[in-house]
């Protein structure tokens, strides 16, 4: 079953310095309907503006990705750890029992746009985990690209949770086929660009449900750069 989540129909906030649109329920959007859609809890996209940021903050009980679209993020954290990455790299964190981290657009023009992904861990105070991975773009070109996976996966980033995160950017009328193993399912993003998942069209911004189904087909309408999240059905 798909079913496809038009941008228009998502949370949105507006801070001045924040612009976000909310695939779930976070902040001021609460829809009781909309929690998760699995162990995926938060995809927020995020504009923010030069100069600005979120300071420190806590975080516990909770796998949290931030996939970098455009500009550069600026990460401290309560471990020690400061970083600056770009277009394409990933910035993760298993918070356990606790942890402290900011993110600034430290760039005095370009505005920062991320993914910001929250997944639920399988079970509360695990060990902490930190780190980043700075791909590049050919790995994604025109093929799938593994970011993420539980600890028994191959992916470079490995997180407690069993899932896998797979980006691609897929230049106009290419096309991506992927198996989807049984009793898994997807939540699709359609970062840029626009592309057709089994006969259904996805513009810039929106994004699909993907349940019980055993495979998707992905053609590239425009060029497409994309993000899909695979786990357990629940």
């Amino acid at each position: 079953m798909l079913r496809k989540i038009s941008k228009e129909g998502m949370g949105k906030s507006n801070l001045g310095w924040l612009n976000s649109r909310f695939h779930f329920s976070f902040a001021n959007y609460y829809n009781p309907d909309n929690i998760n859609f699995g162990v995926l809890r938060v995809i927020n996209d995020d504009l923010i503006e030069p100069k600005s940021g979120f300071d420190s903050h806590p975080h516990s009980d909770m796998e949290i990705i931030s996939y970098i679209i455009d500009g550069e993020i600026t990460h401290k954290d309560s471990m020690g750890n400061e970083e600056v990455l770009k277009r394409g790299e990933v910035q993760y964190l298993s918070a356990g029992s606790g942890i402290f981290h900011s993110e600034f657009n430290q760039h005095d023009s370009k505005i920062l746009r991320l993914l910001q992904i929250w997944i639920l861990p399988p079970k509360k105070s695990l060990p902490k985990l930190y780190g980043s991975y700075k791909f590049k773009k050919e790995q994604r070109e025109d093929k799938f690209l593994n970011i993420v996976s539980s600890q028994e996966g191959e992916a470079p980033i490995k997180l407690y949770q069993d899932v896998n995160v797979y980006v691609s950017e897929l230049k106009k009328e290419k096309k991506l086929t992927f198996d989807i193993p049984k009793n898994r399912q997807i939540y699709f993003v359609q970062i840029e660009g626009s592309s057709n998942i089994n006969g259904i069209e996805l513009n810039h911004g929106d994004a699909m449900e993907i349940t019980k189904e055993s495979m998707i087909n992905i053609e590239a309408i425009s060029d497409s750069h994309f993000l899909f999240i695979e786990m357990k059905e629940q």
